[in-house]
Order: C-alpha cells, then structure tokens, then sequence
C-alpha cells in the first residue's frame, strides 16, 4: 500500500489522491486499508518515513571508510565521502522518484505532521554532513552548523526542482556543483 501510495502522489498529487486510489492500485480492500491506517495523511505518513528510513539506511550502510589492506583503514577525505554519498543519493532518488517525491514534493500538502517529519529528517543530514566535514565542535560550530542545514536546504531545493521537471539528466548533474558547495562552505 505505500508503493500504491506513492504512485498515487507522484501522479496526481497528494490533494488529489483519494483512499480509494490507493486501495485501487493497491489491490486491498478498504478494511484492509483502515485496518493499516487511520487516514489518507496517516498512510502518507508511512509511506514518507519507510522512503526516508530506506533512503538513510543505503547511506549508512556507504557511509563505511574505505579500507587499505587487511585491517587497516585508509583516511578519505571529507569532500570523496560527501561526494560518495551525494552520488548515492541522487541516483536513489531518480531509481525512486515516487517516493523521493513524497518527502520533496508532496510533503507540503500532507500537513504539520509530515512537515515536522521532514524537517526532522533534514537535520539529520545536516548533522551528518557536520560530521563528515568535522563541523560540530570547536570555534564557529554555530556558524558551520547553520552552513550544514543551508547546503542541505539547497540540495533538498534543487533536486525538488529536477524531480518536478522529470529530469533525470539534471539530477545526476547536481554532484558536482553540490560538491564545490559543500568544500567552500565547509572545506
């Protein structure tokens, strides 16, 4: 129900998409839905947080250093494993436009609750974007905090834009500039 969820939305956006559209393309009854779910926005909910858990896990689990020989690690710098994961990111997103338009796009509409979610979800970026550029601690964390969240608002707006247009080419087209962002920000 969270993919027919999520299809629904991208086609027709969260407005516009009925319970009935869902269980439709779900193939469920709507007992079997209301079994599940309270609401339209409670089964968005779900839908949204199992696209961020799934989207933060892949990054996570590439989030690993990069190993030398057996048993040693080799350093990588801040900028090849931001680089790493943007790459990561983006290709997930176009792989999962559905989904990726729900937590960038259809968001807006599902209320206060969706919302919060999100925005609880890109402080989480934030933060680990803090600690791949080691900008959590010393003098001017305040500042180098705050650059953390605007990159990250940037890439949420950018990408959003990209996903709207169905632009594949543009989104993957974003590494590189996202990436000279980050290292003039946070290098």
């Amino acid at each position: 129900m969270l993919t027919a969820t999520a299809d629904a939305m991208r086609d027709k956006g969260y407005a516009q998409t009925t319970v009935a559209e869902i269980i439709r393309r779900a193939g469920v009854s709507r007992e079997t839905f209301y079994q599940q779910f309270r609401s339209k926005e409670d089964c968005f909910i779900q839908a949204l947080d199992a696209a961020t858990e799934r989207l933060a896990g892949l990054l996570e689990v590439a989030w690993q250093p990069a190993s030398g020989s057996p048993g040693t690690t080799m350093p990588v710098a801040p900028e090849e494993t931001f680089r790493r994961l943007l790459r990561l990111y983006l290709r997930t997103l176009g792989e999962q436009s559905a989904f990726a338009r729900l937590f960038l796009v259809e968001v807006y509409a599902a209320g206060p609750e969706a919302m919060a979610r999100r925005m609880a979800w890109q402080r989480r970026f934030a933060d680990a974007i803090a600690e791949i550029f080691g900008a959590g601690a010393g003098s001017g964390a305040d500042e180098r905090r705050f650059d953390c969240e605007a990159l990250v608002a940037a890439a949420a707006q950018l990408v959003t834009a990209r996903l709207v247009a169905d632009d594949l080419t543009g989104l993957l087209a974003l590494e590189d500039p996202l990436v000279r962002l980050a290292v003039r920000l946070l290098g």
